[in-house]
């Protein structure tokens, strides 16, 4: 099957901005992997990754996810993103993020997060 990674990605995004663990949930295969910073062991599978996103999105502010770059692999894509958001002490701040993201199908089999803190999205 062959996808449209920038439109994936816009919408896989944008339910990550929208805390919607139901929808991003959709995105992901059943028996998915999922690896970020929180949890560099990985998580398997659907319950154990709708689990954290609720419990994450639960303990964090609202981000605003912007797509920046894409790039095909062979199996996937990877994509940069920028996040923004203001903190519980008034403080705004900006992550820049990259998935690594294969897939099956049309769902995310394996999905690798590395963010940091930089100081403004690019112009």
């Amino acid at each position: 099957m062959s996808i449209d990674i920038e439109d994936f990605n816009a919408r896989w995004l944008a339910k990550w901005s929208e805390k919607d663990v139901t929808a991003l949930l959709s995105f992901y295969a059943k028996d998915t992997i999922y690896r970020d910073p929180q949890v560099p062991d990985g998580l398997n599978g659907e319950e154990q990754l709708g689990a954290y996103l609720k419990q994450l999105f639960d303990n964090t502010p609202s981000i605003l996810y912007t797509p920046h770059e894409t790039w095909k692999t062979e199996n996937g894509f990877c994509g940069r993103w920028y996040g923004s958001f203001t903190g519980p002490d008034g403080k705004k701040s900006v992550i820049r993020g990259f998935d690594l993201v294969v897939l099956e199908g049309d769902r995310i089999k394996l999905n690798e997060v590395y963010v940091h803190e930089v100081s403004k999205i690019p112009d």
